[in-house]
């Protein structure tokens, strides 16, 4: 029998990248020598583990999201004395469990890096606040930044994080405080903290303070506004209906030569179909193709809207064509939209058309789908159409909006179609979807118009599935 050939570190480090599978992986990181009684015929110490192999593994164990595993990769880090672990291993691992929403577990691992040997830096401590400001969890984050100062000095990217969170927040005045201290602290701002100032005030409807400020940072800091400052700026100012301000900024993006995006032109379209100025929006698309900017899906849903707020429902299925002409396939927004429009305009017919059609365009109708079309035919008191569209949806495991089943029951109930009601009721009933203000209406509606004991028949024959 042939020797098993011993694996080298190089070589331990390269197999287990190479291996698409993270079981396998491990299982490789854990059994370095293909032969069990290797160590024993070959007579060789055992294999020694360095810290490439454990960031490597790690690393492949966190993406998997195999946590537990992973977490014994660490146990066995902090008891290798042999090694000297490198902090962008716990980050790593604090990210991980970060977008697995693991707050507790990011937390302890932060806690727990001395216990490794290693020291906690603002490298580290900027993770862990990146990752409680992508969880929400904005007071443990002032909490960490105000711990931050005991072991290491906040950098601008620190600053820049918190100032996000007191944005997202909605404690503007507050991320106002922490800019100035910023600036107090000798750290210059970049234009990810101005990006982040300017949309906490647009949103916020202060767009002259922001207008202000996408003058000073260029004026006071020299630094130049990006596209996502501009997007913001834009939104706003459509939003409050400066229309022309927005153009203008439009325009100063061309000349400065700032790289332009289609959710710019989306927000222009918008706003000008909104206002009626539908005839400058052929100019705004044929500038995107000439500035090489070519519109996307988002463009094209914003003109589909346009124009079935328009009640322009040819030139909406118009731009269908129009898309897939260009490239761009419409997907469930796009049908959606014009679902939409078709049921507020009252055209029940032509919104089941299209309802019914859907699937053979190759875009099968998700929740929002059904709920525009039971929507909109109870809205229309075509409740015969939506007993039928309500049997499909809860079939596919999709429930309509509480709302609209109280408008349905009631419809049904009016129309004197008793056995289509029952039927109605039982489906509701099956879906768990049946709350009691409904059961009030349909006995009182039963007592009112029929004899006490057709109530008392209402209710035992609706249980009974329950039971």
């Amino acid at each position: 029998m042939s020797k098993a050939k011993p694996i080298s570190p190089y070589r331990l480090t390269s197999l287990p990248r190479l291996q698409k599978d993270p079981k396998l992986a491990l299982e490789l990181f854990r059994n370095p020598y293909p032969n069990p009684n290797h160590e024993k015929t070959c007579r060789t110490k055992p294999f020694r583990y360095n810290i490439s192999h454990y960031d490597l593994i790690i690393t492949r164990l966190g993406r998997a999201k195999m946590f537990d595993e992973m977490q014994q990769i660490l146990d066995e880090i902090k008891h290798d004395t042999c090694v000297t672990p490198k902090e962008i291993i716990f980050c790593n691992v604090i990210s991980f469990y970060g977008r697995a929403r693991l707050i507790d577990h990011a937390l302890q691992v932060f806690e727990e890096m001395p216990e490794f040997r290693v020291e906690r830096t603002v490298k580290s401590f900027n993770t862990l606040l990146n990752v409680l400001l992508n969880c929400g969890k904005f007071d443990k984050m002032k909490e960490t930044f105000e711990n931050m100062e005991k072991h290491t000095r906040p950098d601008a990217c620190s600053y820049n994080i918190l100032i996000n969170g007191c944005v997202m927040s909605g404690r503007f005045e507050f991320a106002w405080n922490v800019f100035g201290e910023m600036l107090k602290k000798g750290l210059n701002p970049s234009v990810v903290t101005f990006g982040t100032l300017v949309y906490g005030l647009c949103s916020n409807s202060r767009l002259e303070e922001a207008l202000k400020l996408k003058e000073d940072m260029t004026r006071v800091y020299n630094v130049s506004p990006n596209r996502h400052i501009y997007v913001s700026l834009i939104k706003g100012l459509c939003e409050v209906g400066e229309l022309n301000s927005a153009i203008g900024l439009k325009q100063e993006i061309v000349r400065d030569k700032v790289k332009l995006e289609s959710g710019i032109y989306s927000t222009l379209i918008s706003a000008m179909l909104k206002v009626g100025r539908k005839k400058e929006v052929l100019g705004i698309f044929e500038e995107m193709r000439e500035k090489g900017c070519n519109p996307d899906t988002v463009t094209y849903n914003v003109m589909i809207n346009g124009l079935c707020n328009e009640k322009d429902f040819e030139g909406a299925f118009g731009m269908f064509d129009v898309m897939r002409e260009r490239g761009c396939k419409p997907n469930i927004v796009s049908y959606n939209v014009i679902l939409g429009g078709l049921c507020k305009d009252g055209k029940w017919r032509e919104a089941k058309d299209l309802f019914e059609d859907m699937p053979r365009q190759g875009c099968i109708p998700d929740v929002v789908s059904y709920r525009i079309i039971f929507d909109g035919l109870c809205d229309g008191m075509q409740f015969e159409d939506a007993a039928l569209i309500l049997d499909e949806m809860i079939f596919k495991g999709f429930v309509p909006r509480c709302e609209h089943i109280y408008k349905f029951v009631d419809g049904l109930c009016q129309l004197g179609n008793a056995k289509l009601l029952w039927t109605a009721l039982n489906t509701l009933v099956k879906a768990n979807v049946f709350d009691v203000d409904v059961w009030r209406m349909v006995i009182s509606k039963v007592c009112k118009e029929e004899e006490l004991s057709n109530a008392f028949e209402l209710v035992e024959n609706l249980t009974v599935p329950l039971l």
